[in-house]
């Protein structure tokens, strides 16, 4: 591999069935309004291979009858198939890359350049052997264009051949098989067209949600060597439409089919109707070098912003696998999805698991983005503005105040977390309570605050995130109840992140489910509680009080929460373990080591017992970081202040003991998992630190769960791995209107280099164990504000300035210096 590539090309050396899935989903091309999985294009869904493509937030509903129950789901479709094309010679089979001899094979991911590259030589039935060329692109320079360009070189044979191409609108929603036995059928097919001889066009539209779809196809065959023109035919069904082109191939004589496609969607800005801008779309479109070099430039705009440096080490892998996350996360969201009414997905736009919903999983995300594509992070909060209203309705239908925004979310905000879940061990389908994690309105609130603390966008929070933060915390002050007894506020029936336990033993989940006072929870609504009068603070005072008498928001009622922030309970058991819920001490210990020799595989632990007839609600195991995440969203000095405030002692010792204790009792069921735990190890046990973040690096690309990346990648993850480098490894964090670093970089990295954006200023860092380098950018903006461990400089745009890092022993020298002072003031 040459230097250029090193570090930016994903390449699969053979072609293996059993993980063709797994490689689509990895090669997905996207552009942040529409993806399509890496299928090769002459194949269709069928148990090896499923050519999906999807449009951002393009879902529709249907109902399905499940264990006698009617229930209603929505889903992100299935797109008709713009991909076909494939070849044959003379009278011969159609070119199946599952029904010939493969003699050699290269699929290629080049990140920089945003292409999927095939090579295959093949041999049929007949010794004829022949090479395939491909080249792939879902344009970011132009969003509503996608192309594929094949060449067919016959190796040693001459003779007639023809060329398929086709739109392919019989496809249904089949990627995930424990969805399968629920409606799928989620298309009508409108209209069957051809535009002349070179051009098809296909129109859809879903069949609840009404969203028209149209496809516009142009394939062209150019053979310099051939002096043939290619002869074009025609066909069709009622829901497919190809065309048949004829040629001559001369032995050594390349063929060149080059596909370009436009999508449209009824939803678009700026159209007068989908089918008739598609057409138009196409008809402006260029030719496949063209676009290719368009395409390339504006990928080349993004990786300047985006990329993360990992240098002056034995660094290409790591780098790669993290390119491949910054990739996909920008596939997933990009300039394109800004004016686009949509969240992130946590599965991205690759696949179609957990229906295309959206989680919590912008809590991973937003840290990437808001540090450098700040208005895709204000655009995306946005989608969570226009849901305020069904957050509000939902909220007092279950007799609360304020918005109480879904588990899960789709088209118009309202919970779509399904109410029966599959268990593929057991084959049983059982209640589905996840909605019961309310602690995603504080997620919300907690990246509306990062992103005012990036960008100090005012404008923004003063016209909707200060309303969104306000009608958050009015829901929690509703849910929280007083006991006068303890002289504390409390929240119960909720689930906390780690998902497992979704009741006490022995009580009916679906009808008086969730824990009390989940520590995660209390203490991020703690937090949020104390932020709200900075909120209101942070805008312009006569907005303030409209804001204010808008939602008839009284002193007394800011007062209650003010109290409710000092005095929300947190539970603790053995010495100052928080508990993760209250009982939590209460539940058997696990017998992990047994369960491992038995099974091997524990990750989803809940589905191991359920199929026992047991119950992991019983068990002290959580799937994933709970408690723990409260050590990845704060820094220490936060927490302590937050625990401070709540008149709970929490110090150094404590936070070792927790992260101990919880290591040891869990599970790993999430991918979202090592992101948690390679953080709070960073500092305490780089070895086993370095182990997780590794583990996260490979969860899709070796897909360590087996068999769930298929069904689409998981964004959060691949976004924390990110965050991991940015805000662990080079120690970024912000607060008080300053931008803190504290970088801790692992043995393994010499060097990271990365830019930012903050408070409008473009900052170039570069860190090693050494010294920390902050260049700013020549641009109209004001001074901002660094800091590291204490040492506080202005950085005016087009100055620069640099830190001496302090070594582990001079650091634990000044943390002595520093008690020493505050005993000697006290």
């Amino acid at each position: 591999m040459s230097e250029e590539t090193l570090g930016w090309v994903l390449t699969y050396d053979s072609y293996d069935p059993d993980r063709e899935a797994l490689h689509e989903a990895l090669c997905t091309l996207g552009n942040g309004y529409f993806a399509t999985r890496g299928a090769s294009p002459d194949t269709a869904d069928d148990g090896t291979h499923y050519p999906g493509t999807y449009i951002a937030g393009g879902y529709n509903r249907l109902t399905s009858e499940v264990s006698g129950r009617k229930v209603e789901n929505e889903d992100l479709v299935n797109l008709p198939n713009w991909l076909p094309l494939s070849f044959r010679i003379g009278e011969g089979p159609w070119f199946h890359i599952d029904e010939v001899d493969i003699l050699s094979y290269s699929q290629s991911l080049d990140l920089k350049r945003g292409l999927l590259l095939r090579e295959i030589r093949a041999r049929d039935g007949e010794g004829r052997i022949t090479r395939w060329s491909e080249k792939r692109l879902v344009s970011m320079a132009e969003r509503h264009l996608a192309a594929l360009s094949v060449t067919i070189t016959p190796e040693n044979w001459s003779g007639t051949m023809q060329f398929r191409s086709g739109l392919d609108g019989s496809v249904s929603n089949n990627g995930v098989a424990r969805y399968r036995q629920l409606a799928s059928q989620h298309l009508d097919i409108l209209e069957l067209d051809h535009l002349g001889a070179d051009t098809l066009y296909l129109r859809a539209r879903t069949n609840q949600s009404r969203i028209e779809l149209a496809m516009a196809a142009r394939t062209l065959v150019h053979c310099e060597d051939c002096g043939v023109h290619p002869e074009y035919e025609t066909h069709g069904s009622d829901r497919r439409i190809w065309q048949i082109i004829t040629c001559e191939a001369r032995e050594g004589a390349p063929i060149t089919a080059e596909k370009v496609v436009a999508l449209h969607n009824s939803r678009d800005w700026a159209i007068a109707e989908a089918g008739l801008e598609a057409k138009r779309t196409l008809g402006h479109a260029s030719d496949f070098a063209q676009l290719q070099a368009a395409h390339e430039i504006a990928w080349r705009h993004l990786w300047e912003d985006c990329d993360i440096e990992l240098t002056d080490g034995d660094m290409a892998e790591t780098e790669l696998k993290l390119r491949v996350h910054i990739f996909h996360c920008l596939q997933t969201a990009s300039p394109h999805s800004i004016d686009l009414d949509v969240g992130i997905p946590a599965r991205g736009w690759h696949g179609e698991a957990y229906r295309g919903h959206i989680f919590w999983d912008e809590l991973f995300i937003f840290p990437f983005l808001s540090l450098r594509l700040p208005t895709l992070t204000r655009a995306l909060l946005r989608y969570r503005y226009r849901r305020l209203p069904e957050a509000k309705r939902a909220a007092r239908e279950e007799g609360f105040e304020g918005a109480m925004f879904p588990w899960q979310s789709g088209s118009n905000g309202r919970e779509e977390t399904q109410k029966l879940h599959l268990n593929p061990e057991s084959g049983r389908w059982n209640p589905d309570n996840t909605h019961r994690q309310r602690h995603i309105n504080a997620a919300i609130a907690f990246n509306i605050w990062q992103y005012y603390e990036a960008t100090d966008d005012y404008e923004f929070l003063t016209a909707f995130g200060a309303e969104m933060f306000l009608e958050i915390a009015r829901f929690w002050a509703s849910i929280a109840t007083y006991d006068p007894e303890i002289d504390r506020y409390e929240i119960e029936g909720v689930m906390g992140p780690d998902e497992y336990h979704t009741a006490y033993p022995g009580i009916d989940a679906s009808a008086e489910g969730g824990v009390d006072n989940n520590a995660y929870t209390n203490v991020m609504v703690a937090w949020l509680m104390s932020r709200t009068e900075d909120v209101l603070e942070a805008i312009p005072t006569a907005q303030a009080e409209r804001l204010c008498e808008t939602m008839g928001l009284s002193p007394e009622e800011r007062a209650r929460w003010y109290e409710i922030s000092r005095k929300l309970r947190v539970p603790f058991h053995d010495d100052g373990i928080i508990s993760q819920f209250e009982g939590y001490d209460d539940l058997e210990e696990f017998d992990w080591e047994g369960y491992r020799e038995k099974y091997g595989d524990i990750q989803r632990l809940d589905r191991i017992l359920e199929a026992e007839d047991d119950a992991v609600n019983r068990y002290k195991a959580s799937k994933q970081a709970d408690v723990l995440m409260l050590f990845y969203l704060f820094t220490a000095d936060e927490l302590y202040q937050i625990f401070e405030r709540l008149g709970y002692p929490f110090g150094p010792e404590h936070l070792r003991r927790n992260v101990e204790y919880y290591m040891a009792r869990t599970s790993h069921g999430s991918t979202l998992s090592g992101v948690a735990h390679a953080w709070v190890l960073a500092r305490s046990d780089r070895p086993r630190s370095w182990k997780h973040f590794q583990h996260t690096l490979d969860s899709d690309i070796a897909d360590v769960q087996g068999g769930t990346t298929p069904e689409g990648i998981h964004t959060g993850a691949m976004a924390g791995t990110i965050d991991l480098v940015q805000r662990c490894f080079v120690g970024i964090d912000m607060r008080g209107n300053t931008l803190h670093f504290d970088p801790a970089l692992p043995d393994e990295i010499k060097r990271i280099r990365v830019r930012l954006r903050y408070r409008r200023q473009v900052l170039d860092v570069d860190v090693n164990h050494e010294t920390l380098v902050i260049e700013s950018r020549s641009y109209s903006a004001s001074s901002i504000k660094l800091a590291y461990r204490g040492h506080y400089r202005d950085l005016a745009p087009g100055e620069s300035c640099r830190f001496r890092l302090i070594k582990p022993d001079e650091r634990l020298r000044d943390e002595n210096r520093r008690k020493q002072g505050q005993r000697a003031a006290e």
